[in-house]
């Protein structure tokens, strides 16, 4: 993910964040998947689970947010 990209998830809603993970997730696991046959490289994995958890980050400082708010 570029910077350009990171800065775009803290502009996203809560909603539009969920739907994004939930879609990296599923890429994860067909990653997982493809790197046990063959197709998919270590790298892929690690790119899309740094992905994941740059979204969870964001999702938790809006929750955050709206706690102090």
């Amino acid at each position: 993910m570029k910077r350009n990209d990171i800065t775009a998830l803290h502009t996203m809603t809560a909603a539009e964040l969920q739907t994004k993970l939930s879609t990296l997730q599923q890429e994860l696991a067909t990653a997982r998947l493809g790197h046990r046959v063959g197709k998919a490289s270590v790298t892929t994995i690690a790119r899309v689970r740094d992905d994941i958890a740059r979204i969870k980050t964001v999702l938790r400082e809006q929750q955050l947010a709206k706690k102090v708010a």
